[in-house]
């Protein structure tokens, strides 16, 4: 379960993201500034490009607080490394091989569960926001950010509160406010099976091929094909536009339970 300092909120899996929305527009850092420490904190960076990470490690040396203990190519490594190096803060890309950067949190959770979280990433908020928090990540920030507020979403995460950018709160909220179905949209997601309306569903929350086949008790094969014919019949390709779609339709939000009533 993730705690949002200050708001008295806890969210997880089952949780109401208008509700986490809500909280964390409280979050003293989202309007006012961050909480500064002195401690040292620690950080693991996990990022497929090479230059990138050499980058993000000569860009942090202006924070005397914050030391990189270690680096990551892959989801897989750096699952391995934060379990090895037991860091406060692994700052994580969505996108990289083997591992994709979702499966990476659910095995950060089970085997580093102190270190915390960032992700930094290419996809803007309204793409992955929602379900890499439902999934235990403690913040989120682009790439496009500048140095001072990534050194600030550091230690806000380190500091065991929650960041994200005040605008991107506020598009979380609004996206998933209402749990009516927009009538374009449920006549879209009515074109899928069962299994292809689950599948969507579970791509959208950050769960793995391997994950979904274990769960609808079928192949991994069987699941790559359930995928084939969501692209073919919604035109859904990157599992951002799984999750864009998800967040619009509300299978996410207060929405998904009024559509398994339905089911």
């Amino acid at each position: 379960m993730m705690k949002l300092a200050n708001a008295g909120t806890e969210f997880g899996p089952a949780g109401k993201p208008a509700d986490l929305s809500a909280a964390l527009l409280a979050q003293p850092h989202v309007h006012r500034g961050v909480p500064v420490s002195t401690d040292r904190i620690t950080v693991l960076l996990a990022d497929d490009h090479t230059l990138f990470r050499a980058g993000l490690r000569m860009l942090l040396r202006a924070a005397p607080e914050i030391e990189v203990v270690g680096e990551a190519e892959n989801g897989d490594h750096a699952v391995a490394a934060a379990a090895r190096l037991a860091p406060d803060v692994v700052v994580l890309d969505l996108d990289m091989p083997g591992s994709d950067g979702a499966t990476a949190i659910r095995g950060l959770r089970t085997n580093a569960p102190s270190a915390r979280v960032l992700v930094l990433t290419v996809y803007p908020e309204h793409a992955s926001l929602l379900p890499v928090l439902e999934l235990g990540a403690c913040g989120y920030l682009t790439k496009d950010a500048a140095v001072r507020e990534l050194v600030d979403a550091i230690r806000v995460v380190a500091a065991g509160e929650v960041y994200v950018r005040p605008s991107a709160a506020r598009a979380l909220a609004t996206a998933v406010a209402s749990p009516v179905l927009k009538p374009v949209h449920r006549t879209r997601f009515d074109l899928l099976s069962d299994r292809e309306q689950i599948t969507l569903r579970r791509i959208a929350s950050g769960y793995s091929g391997a994950e979904i086949a274990r769960e609808l008790g079928v192949s991994s094969k069987t699941v790559d094909a359930y995928k084939r014919r969501i692209r073919d019949k919604l035109g859904l390709v990157h599992r951002s536009d799984f999750v864009r779609f998800a967040v619009e339709a509300g299978l996410l939000g207060a929405g998904a339970s009024q559509l398994e009533g339905e089911r």
